[in-house]
């Protein structure tokens, strides 16, 4: 007898065609019977009960590039720091700039690592973080 359908909402109409290899058909025959249940029912219930990776935020994708460009920099300038210290030249950058800069960056890091712990217990208040990622 066929399970009898509570909610019309609940109610399948719709079909999503899928192409899989043999293997892949084989392997899904094989993970169903494994559940003891159906390849549809067990598509759906990965599908739709496993959480998906966050998204990476466009202010983070900004911030990740531009950090890439400000050590691209840094190693640029003590490669030509480390180059004149062994001819015999005093370093191109006064050593105060170099470790208030050192300080800069490790500020910026700790407030990134702060923005990272605040976001994940906002539950996304604002719209500016509806997109915000996190890889497993």
């Amino acid at each position: 007898m066929p399970k009898r359908i509570k909610f019309k909402a609940n109610y399948r109409t719709h079909s999503y065609s899928l192409r899989l290899s043999d293997l892949e058909l084989e392997w899904l025959h094989m993970k169903a019977k494994d559940a003891g249940m159906s390849g549809a029912d067990l598509i759906r219930r990965l599908t739709f009960t496993k959480p998906l990776p966050k998204r990476i935020s466009k202010i983070s994708l900004t911030t990740y590039q531009e950090l890439g460009r400000i050590g691209n920099n840094l190693n640029q300038l003590t490669r030509v720091a480390n180059t004149a210290i062994k001819m015999g030249y005093p370093p191109p950058a006064k050593q105060e700039l170099l470790e208030e800069l050192l300080e800069l960056l490790h500020e910026c890091r700790r407030q990134l690592a702060q923005v990272d712990i605040d976001d994940e217990d906002d539950d996304l208040e604002s719209e500016d973080f509806s997109d915000d990622w996190e890889t497993d």
